[in-house]
Formats: C-alpha cells, sequence, structure tokens
C-alpha cells in the first residue's frame, strides 16, 4: 500500500491561502458597494418615472384646457353680438293689442332668432347667468353702480343687471355688469 506522506505546502501556497481570508472581506465591501450603488439608481429611476408620470398629467390637462378654451376670444365676441340682438328686442315698443301685423311677426321673428342663437351657445359650452336678485359675486359680477335697497332686499343683493354673466365651460367669459343694493347708501347719491 501506498503510504500518503503529508508534506507541508510550499510558501507561495501558504502564501495564497493567508490572502484567501482577504478576499472575502475585499468582496463583501464590493458586494456592499454595488448594492448601495444599485439602491442609489432605483432610487433615482423611481424619481425619474415619477417625474415623467406628473409630466405626462400636466401636459394631458394643458392639451385639454387648450381644447377646451381655445374658442374663448371667439366666445367672448359671440356673447357680444348675443347681447346686442337682445338689446334690438328691448328697443321694441312693448306688445300692444293694436300694434301692426309686422311689428308682432318681427319681435317674434327675432325672438325665435335668439332662443336659437342661445340654444347654439349653450350647446358649445357657452352659459348665460342672470344675476338679477342673487347675491353679489365678485367672482361673476363688476358693479357698475350701488344703490340704496328696495324695500325688503337685503344690502349686497344684485337690485338690476345691465348686462348676463357669460361663462365658457364654467369658467367666467365675462362679468355681468350690475346694480347692487348697497347698505348706508343715500337717495341722492
Amino acid at each position: 500500500m501506498n503510504e500518503q506522506t503529508h508534506t507541508p505546502p510550499p510558501a507561495a501556497e501558504t502564501e495564497q491561502n493567508q490572502q484567501q481570508p482577504q478576499q472575502p472581506a475585499d468582496a463583501m465591501a464590493r458586494i456592499a458597494e454595488l448594492e448601495a450603488e444599485v439602491t442609489q439608481l432605483k432610487d433615482r429611476w423611481l424619481r425619474s418615472e415619477a417625474e415623467m408620470q406628473n409630466l405626462r398629467a400636466r401636459t394631458k390637462r394643458e392639451v385639454d384646457d387648450a381644447r377646451q378654451y381655445a374658442v374663448q376670444k371667439f366666445a367672448r365676441d359671440v356673447v357680444e353680438a348675443a347681447e346686442n340682438l337682445r338689446r334690438g328686442l328691448d328697443a321694441l315698443p312693448a306688445p300692444a293689442e293694436d300694434e301692426p301685423e309686422l311689428l308682432a311677426k318681427l319681435r317674434g321673428g327675432f325672438e325665435g332668432v335668439e332662443r336659437n342663437f342661445i340654444s347654439i351657445l349653450e350647446r358649445n359650452g357657452i352659459a348665460k347667468q342672470d344675476p338679477a336678485g342673487k347675491p353679489f359675486d365678485p367672482e361673476l359680477h363688476q358693479a357698475m353702480a350701488q344703490q340704496p335697497p328696495p324695500e325688503g332686499v337685503a344690502a349686497g343683493t344684485v337690485i338690476q343687471a345691465w348686462t348676463p354673466a357669460w361663462t365658457l365651460n364654467g369658467r367666467l367669459l365675462k362679468p355681468a355688469m350690475v346694480v347692487v343694493a348697497g347698505e348706508g347708501v343715500s337717495e341722492t347719491a
């Protein structure tokens, strides 16, 4: 049988064995360093993704607003035409039994045109709001004058509307020109 003899390892192998315990320590430090870098990159990536989501949402909102309110200037001009049509109707004499048939037909025709015109505006998101009798709202009304409140009317109430308020998809397009009941206003003012 062969007898196994145990010979000590050469000096080079001993030196290698002594370095091996250091390698796992170096490897552990390198792994920790890489894990920290991965965590940092993952955090950066998540923040970038969140920022992109916010940017997409903001851009979508801006595009939707642009679509919805792009016609604002045109709508303001159109409501001016609606107000002028109403002024024309208000300038006609009040209906009377003995009025000429032509005048009655003209009034009826213009009133039909006005109803149709207002209906078209409403279908396109333009709404007319009559403020008479409602509390003054600086978001919707522009006070043109202040008068003493009539009997039974609280101060701060719109007692007369010169023009209605107009909105486009809920956003103010043109404020109402109103007369407001004011507290402490004298009759001579």
